[in-house]
């Protein structure tokens, strides 16, 4: 794995467009291996004259391979970065500690990212071996590991249904309370495998897919700090400030789809009132509400984009 280019971003054309303006600080929350920050950085050098970025990740790996790449690609005294080891739902605090009130722009690129699934000690991937960890800060909180050897039945089956929409789930965690106790990536992939009917297994993905994502998104908390984050992000964007969020299943999709729904709605008065009693205003104008997608040429690029939903909102002037 190259350390400047280990991540392959997705819609990278799109996110430049939607934050290159207005002029002011950029925050990417997700920061990844820099891949979309590098490219936002450059298209705002090139139209602003200067840049300013706010790089925040759970995952200090991903921290450091960032900084060697925006330290390899962008060059340039009229650029300031500062990278932070944080959660996403850190990000009131991280930018209240850094004195900055309002923001130009926020991206969140959610999911997994190839650093993870391509490093079998990280245990994300059913397809190679590894430990049952699938923290995104290795640093804290319990394992995979810890959820499949220790909760009861039904809560693990519940964690299945709910993070992965599992319908064989209890099924499923049945089977793992049976083989218990379980250590390995591969080993809790054909734990499931065989807890599903064969006719079943026959079509669609890997049959542990829905499995590994419950697990990883339980681990790491993955949708209530996304909820979290949604209305502090809106908070902080300065007039014509623009947040963009790219989700990879409907889970992390819907809970968008609802926050900027409710920050786009004006008033909800009853229609037989003549004047609006209750003051409330949009707070941001949809830019991406059709949720947009790869084209063809990027999904034979990089197969892994294919699942990639894209929604952008713009702060209206004159709301609090």
């Amino acid at each position: 794995m190259s350390a400047t280019a280990p991540h392959v971003p997705v819609l990278v054309e799109a996110v430049t467009e939607l934050l290159e303006r207005p002029d002011g600080v950029v925050v990417d929350v997700t920061l990844g291996a820099g891949g979309h920050a590098a490219a936002v950085v450059a298209r705002r050098l090139q139209l602003w004259g200067s840049a300013d970025l706010l790089g925040i990740d759970r995952d200090e790996s991903a921290l450091a391979l960032a900084r060697r790449r925006l330290q390899h690609e962008i060059d340039d005294p009229r650029v300031r970065i500062r990278l932070v080891h944080a959660r996403a739902d850190d990000l009131a605090r991280v930018l209240d500690d850094e004195g900055i009130d309002s923001v130009a722009g926020v991206l969140m690129d959610l999911g997994v990212s190839s650093m993870h699934l391509d490093r079998p000690e990280r245990g994300f991937s059913y397809r190679q071996d590894g430990p049952l960890d699938m923290r995104m800060d290795a640093s804290q909180g319990s394992t995979a590991g810890d959820l499949v050897n220790e909760l009861e039945p039904k809560a693990l089956a519940d964690v299945i249904r709910r993070y992965g929409e599992e319908r064989f789930a209890h099924r499923i965690a049945d089977a793992i309370v049976a083989a218990r106790p379980i250590t390995g990536t591969v080993r809790l992939a054909e734990i499931v495998r065989d807890a599903i009917p064969a006719a079943t297994r026959r079509t669609g993905g890997h049959p542990a897919t829905r499995t590994f994502q419950a697990l990883r998104i339980a681990v790491n908390e993955e949708l209530r700090s996304l909820e979290s984050t949604l209305p502090v992000a809106i908070d902080r964007l300065s007039h014509d400030g623009v947040l963009v969020v790219m989700s990879y299943h409907s889970l992390e999709d819907r809970i968008v789809k609802r926050a900027f729904a409710e920050a786009a709605t004006g008033c909800v008065c009853p229609p037989r009132l003549a004047v609006c009693a209750c003051g409330r205003t949009p707070r941001v104008a949809h830019v991406v509400r059709r949720p947009m997608g790869p084209d063809d040429a990027e999904r034979a690029r990089n197969p892994r984009s294919g699942s990639v939903r894209l929604r952008a909102v713009r702060r209206l002037a004159g709301v609090a």
